[in-house]
């Protein structure tokens, strides 16, 4: 029996900033180092890389306060600027575990963006997953990012 079982959550948050702002520190390998990874770890430039456009592979490595590494990549599979991103996410060494991420930009207001984040992935959601706190945490870097750009 092959299980199906499958987690997925979603984050909405709210953005003093016009939707191209959003979209691009997500795209720009440049901005999104600034903001990759939850509180505590960093993103270093010279360890990420991105191609932002459909069939285009991005990657980096996120490190984390004892220096302890976390490699992720994918490939993204809708690039629509500035509403959406549709994008593969996981670890590289192990292909059962990849998610689908969805973002999606509105202007819910004139300069400011609605972000909803979705991701989908094999496997339950178990009480120790750090998916959904990790990203959640990121977006908090992501909304001081934006915001001092802005």
């Amino acid at each position: 029996m092959t299980d199906t079982a499958t987690r997925e959550f979603t984050i909405v948050r709210e953005f003093a900033a016009r939707p191209e702002v959003v979209f691009d520190a997500w795209v720009d390998s440049d901005q999104a180092s600034q903001w990759m990874g939850p509180e505590g770890f960093t993103m270093p430039r010279d360890r990420m890389y991105g191609e932002g456009r459909p069939g285009g592979e991005y990657g980096g490595v996120v490190v984390g306060p004892n220096g302890e590494e976390f490699a992720s990549r994918g490939v993204y599979r809708e690039v629509s600027r500035p509403e959406r991103l549709v994008f593969s996410w996981g670890d590289p060494t192990d292909a059962e575990s990849v998610s689908v991420c969805t973002v999606t930009f509105v202007e819910s207001s004139p300069g400011t963006t609605t972000m909803t984040f979705h991701l989908l992935a094999p496997g339950p959601l178990s009480s120790d997953d750090g998916a959904k706190g990790g990203w959640g945490s990121s977006f908090d870097k992501l909304h001081r990012f934006v915001e001092a750009a802005s």
